[in-house]
């Protein structure tokens, strides 16, 4: 599976929200893409999940631009205001909805089983949960859908200052065969030592990881050159 973003840009009410941006990712890869804030990191996250229409340029997932398939394949974590939780939720009642909207069943048997698999605790807020354990617990939900093959992490790094609280889980699906974006500020990608993609630049020209080094290194971030 590949994505490929081309040109995407979105223009709001009021002017810009995203400058046009070009990206690739395929399964078995983690791309960071960069961008401080009010660059437009959540309007990407929604136009590479076919949530929202670009208002120039293309998503296509496999060659397909339907915006039907983008929705079923890839899932959106944590964006602010958007699929983020309420805070001042139980951890279990958390669960239990993303379970749901997962169609698996969600029991209070189901969901305290899966908190135990985790080691979790259900009856604590979940604005109190420690930034690792909160990232995994959203990827680990958004990967209970059937349907799911990419993720795309909407600046998981504004809950913490370690990169690896959300980069470590990143890349661990990444290595289970999922395509894996990370929207996340510069300095993250910095403090990781990794590329990545700026927000306003072109990637889908350069050189592409082969898939026999994927397959021997899964989970690797993707190697690119951004052009401005």
């Amino acid at each position: 599976m590949e994505i490929v973003a081309t040109g995407v840009e979105v223009i709001g009410a009021h002017g810009p929200l995203l400058a046009p941006t070009s990206l690739r990712v395929a399964d078995g890869q983690t791309l960071l893409v960069t961008g401080e804030a009010g660059t437009g990191k959540t309007a990407l996250a929604l136009a590479l999940s076919g949530r929202l229409k670009p208002s120039a340029g293309s998503v296509r997932l496999d060659g397909s631009a339907d915006a039907d398939v983008l929705r079923r394949a890839v899932t959106v974590v944590d964006a602010p205001q958007i699929t983020e939780p309420d805070e001042a939720l139980q951890v279990r009642d958390v669960v239990a909805e993303g379970l749901s909207l997962a169609g698996r069943r969600s029991t209070r048997r189901k969901v305290r089983d899966w908190l135990a698999e985790r080691e979790l605790r259900g009856d604590v807020r979940f604005e109190n949960l420690p930034a690792h354990q909160r990232t995994r617990l959203l990827i680990d939900l958004a990967c209970e859908s059937r349907t799911t093959r990419a993720l795309v992490l909407d600046c998981p790094d504004r809950h913490g200052h370690d990169p690896q609280n959300w980069y470590s889980p990143a890349t661990a699906r990444a290595a289970d065969g999922m395509a894996v974006i990370v929207l996340c500020s510069t300095h993250s990608a910095d403090e990781l030592g990794a590329p990545a993609v700026r927000i306003g630049a072109n990637d889908t020209e350069s050189e592409s990881t082969e898939k026999s080094d994927d397959t021997q290194n899964p989970g690797k971030t993707r190697k690119s050159t951004s052009v401005r």
